[in-house]
């Protein structure tokens, strides 16, 4: 791809009373020809970290074959339109999140160890973790982005009955660190998301009356978004003008979800959450896809719950709530229950695949430029196994990661190969980040 102009930095922003918007990838930001590759707006490796609470239903999450080509179980079913782009990972452990002699219970108040692949200390006196991938993919990747990274989820912090047997809250509330003793605070209010990635240091004052204000955001920036397309081609007219149409649309989709909050208004956030818990992932789906396209950070994570959450999903077909269903008592009926459960996320990370699939960068889209990781630190949560974990992998990272294959770790397999840290390990070679461990891992596992 070649223009022939003058090219605009890819770091050009529309700044307004209190916003700045960052802008999608235009072909008028090429230089005169120069290949794609050779530029600043050449395309980036972006992550994207996934946790869910509870683990998989038995027998409904692996698929039955190994390999290329194999069968979508009845929970993966929805990435098969994404096959291409699908890595599944069956039989990997997490023996740092297992309760020990030493330290027992606690089998949910130890979600951090997801990206860390350390356990959590007991009774410490301060949290102490270590840096999780995300984080340092974002130190690699973020440090010229408005946001080096960003942490999403869908339950507020607090004890949820979770914080127990002597383990800080802060394992349980945080999966993203980027050392051993900071965590990340997880924003799960859709619209205070949305400002961070559009504000521009307003002041408490300035926000509220924004929030309180049917107008978008974007209408402090209108004139200078018609002095900037003046000059643009054709296309990148049609890309910015729908990139901008999806930026109103999701701030629409916020205010209206908003008027049904769940939980009280304050002055500061005048908005609490979404009613509907399927309009709330959607949301920050929608807001992390948005965040890549304006490439406003290359690195996030989302909480899809908080441990013993009872929150239930009946969009899933299912109407029981999350723990609870998950301590299935190994009743095929509850199994398959709690397997509607597991499937109805998978279709909301289908629909996030979608968006980014559609979203044109370069030559190809946002997903062949991202690595989606979906897990858990349990496998069958009615017996409290950490053991099996469900790993999904969703993505090109820079174009030439394959898909379209399942890896299968029997019992065995050596333990110590078949840790989801030594996974961790993998996927940081994979961006280029040439550690030797991270956390408990042995050594780095074959799915490149």
């Amino acid at each position: 791809m070649f223009v022939t102009k003058k090219h605009i930095p890819r770091r050009t922003f529309l700044k307004g009373a209190g916003v700045t918007v960052a802008l999608p990838f235009l072909e008028a930001m090429l230089p005169a020809q120069t290949p794609l590759r050779e530029t600043a707006a050449a395309t980036t490796k972006r992550f994207v970290g996934i946790w869910h609470p509870h683990g998989a239903a038995p027998g409904y999450w692996s698929p039955a074959q190994e390999g290329s080509n194999f069968e979508f179980s009845f929970i993966t079913k929805p990435l098969e339109p994404f096959r291409d782009r699908v890595v599944l990972i069956s039989g990997l452990d997490i023996p740092e999140a297992n309760p020990t002699l030493e330290e027992p219970g606690g089998d949910h108040a130890r979600g951090a160890v997801l990206l860390s692949g350390v356990r959590p200390r007991r009774n410490a006196v301060a949290p102490y973790l270590g840096p999780t991938i995300d984080q340092l993919i974002a130190q690699k990747y973020g440090q010229d982005t408005l946001l080096s990274s960003i942490q999403l989820g869908v339950e507020d912090t607090g004890n949820f009955g979770n914080c127990n047997w002597g383990y800080s809250c802060a394992y349980s509330n945080s999966i993203s660190w980027p050392d051993a003793t900071t965590p990340l605070p997880t924003e799960v209010n859709p619209r205070v998301a949305f400002e961070r990635l559009f504000g521009d240091g307003a002041s408490p004052e300035e926000r509220v009356t924004g929030r309180k204000q049917s107008a978008s955001i974007l209408d402090s920036v209108t004139r200078e978004l018609a002095v900037f397309k003046k000059n643009l081609g054709t296309a990148d007219k049609n890309r910015l003008d729908s990139y901008t149409e999806n930026v109103r649309e999701i701030e629409r989709r916020i205010q209206i979800a908003m008027g049904g909050s769940v939980k009280e208004p304050s002055e500061e956030v005048p908005f609490g959450l979404p009613e509907s818990k399927h309009v709330h992932f959607r949301l920050m789906y929608d807001l992390m896809a948005l965040a890549f396209e304006g490439d406003i950070t290359r690195s996030a994570t989302l909480m899809l719950g908080r441990d013993l959450t009872g929150v239930s999903f009946p969009e899933s077909g299912f109407n029981g709530g999350w723990h609870g269903s998950s301590h299935h008592g190994d009743k095929p009926e509850n199994i398959a229950n709690y397997a509607k459960m597991n499937r109805y996320h998978v279709q909301n990370l289908a629909y996030f695949c979608e968006k980014l699939r559609n979203i044109p960068e370069g030559d190809g889209t946002v997903l062949d430029h991202v690595l989606i990781y979906k897990g858990s630190n349990m496998g069958n949560s009615h017996r409290h196994a950490h053991e099996k974990c469900p790993v999904i992998l969703v993505g090109g990272i820079d174009g030439t990661y394959k898909g379209n294959r399942h890896f299968v770790y029997p019992d065995t397999t050596d333990q110590s190969v078949r840790k989801a840290a030594n996974m961790l390990l993998s996927v940081l070679h994979l961006y280029g980040i040439e550690r030797e461990s991270i956390g408990a891992s042995t050594q780095a596992l074959e799915i490149a």
